[in-house]
């Protein structure tokens, strides 16, 4: 009896916990980090008043204003759907911390037109380019517990897409800064205006299935256009806009890294971690469905679409995310999005390994890189360091 009430009381105490640790480390108001059970709620007039003090904390936050009083309380509307939303979200998916983000006011419709750009056309299929490979079936024997490509300098900081669907350019020039600091030491932010503007690569056998900047694209379609274009230029040289209005502005005596060759990842978990060690970051594909209601943890929902929508980056994986509500440890993947590091875990999604949860398995690409004139002076004793460090870590 004693060990039953012990279990029934521990994710209270654990939802204690996170509302304490939240109201201790911030000084803005406290707006809803994780959503509750109804029951816990109170009368249908205090949960008007409680929706109506989070709506204006909110605002304030995220920097909302809108254009008129019917617009105004038309989002209040959705916003209180999306906090019943993150209620279900938190049943379905305890072990993660579900609440109010900067999506809160969105409808689930607005929210993929506006942020996912995974390219699904051509009746949901997903082909792969002529010129990409498969990847060899690589030794899995001794892979470290634990792995993470930002430990050792191979990720750029988080970034943010804005109002556009342009996730999957955030998802290849990511793989491919990882796999230009393997090949030449050197971390360098690559441009996504470059693909959002200039890549409209096409599968012939798919008419409507181009790349096609803020409507959507494909990861292994952008590594195609970027070999057969010669590489990608800075960020700072093309700055990213958050739309895809302008012409292509591509200056390829500016390129400082060029695709090698890329390849598809298998289903198999440990061929995936095997290749995250050995080639760097990779692409990847998500169904993104709980994502706008994250706030944090390992999510590892009991029920999730495998229909993918969102492109994303993953950077490493770890093995003891502890659950207090599942009272175990939850081994996960580590995936950097590009909602600006307000979002999430500054800014970073982990999602639980060994299911194909939310389709995190299923369309994974690694790319190499070709080391260009203007890293020539470049010494190769940076990268030769770097796989000694790596390989120490797989002792």
């Amino acid at each position: 009896m004693a060990r039953s009430t012990l279990l029934l009381l521990l994710p209270v105490v654990a939802l204690l916990f996170l509302r304490l640790s939240s109201a201790e480390t911030s000084d803005e108001p406290s707006l809803i980090r994780q959503v509750v059970d109804d029951d816990l709620r109170g009368s249908e007039d205090n949960e008007l008043l409680t929706d109506h003090h989070h709506f204006s904390i909110f605002k304030r936050r995220f920097r909302k204003s809108y254009a008129s009083p019917e617009e105004h309380d038309y989002r209040f509307s959705v916003f209180r759907s999306n906090l019943r939303r993150a209620r279900r979200h938190q049943k379905l998916d305890p072990s993660a911390v579900h609440g109010v983000t900067q999506f809160s006011d969105l409808t689930p419709k607005e929210f993929r037109r506006t942020y996912l750009g995974l390219n699904r056309r051509g009746g949901g299929k997903i082909r792969l380019p002529k010129d990409a490979n498969e990847a060899p079936i690589l030794p899995t024997e001794g892979l470290p517990e634990d792995f993470d490509w930002r430990d050792r300098g191979a990720v750029t900081g988080v970034k943010n897409q804005g109002q556009c669907g342009s996730c999957w350019s955030f998802s290849t020039t990511g793989a491919l800064e990882g796999a230009n600091f393997l090949a030449t030491g050197n971390l360098v932010s690559l441009s996504e205006q470059q693909l959002v503007d200039c890549d409209h690569e096409c599968d012939p056998e798919e008419p409507g299935s181009c790349d096609s900047g803020c409507n959507g694209g494909l990861m292994n379609s952008a590594f195609e256009y970027t070999l057969k274009a010669g590489g990608l230029m800075r960020e700072e040289d093309y700055p990213y806009t958050g739309t895809d209005r302008a012409t292509c502005k591509f200056d390829k005596s500016k390129i400082v890294a060029s695709v090698a060759n890329f390849s598809v990842v298998s289903l198999d978990e440990d061929q995936i971690a095997a290749n995250l060690l050995k080639n760097g970051p990779l692409a990847i594909a998500i169904n993104a469905v709980y994502m706008q209601t994250y706030i944090g943890g390992v999510s590892c929902p009991y029920i999730c679409s495998r229909r993918l929508d969102h492109g994303v980056l993953l950077v490493g994986y770890g093995s003891a995310g502890y659950s207090p509500i599942r009272l175990k440890e939850k081994p996960y993947w580590i995936i950097k999005n590009s909602w600006g590091k307000t979002w999430g875990e500054n800014g970073y999604y982990k999602i639980c390994r060994g299911r194909n949860i939310c389709g995190v398995d299923s369309m994974v690409s690694t790319v190499a890189a070709v080391q260009t004139n203007s890293q020539a002076t470049m010494t190769t004793a940076q990268p030769v360091k770097l796989m000694k460090a790596v390989h120490e870590a797989t002792r």
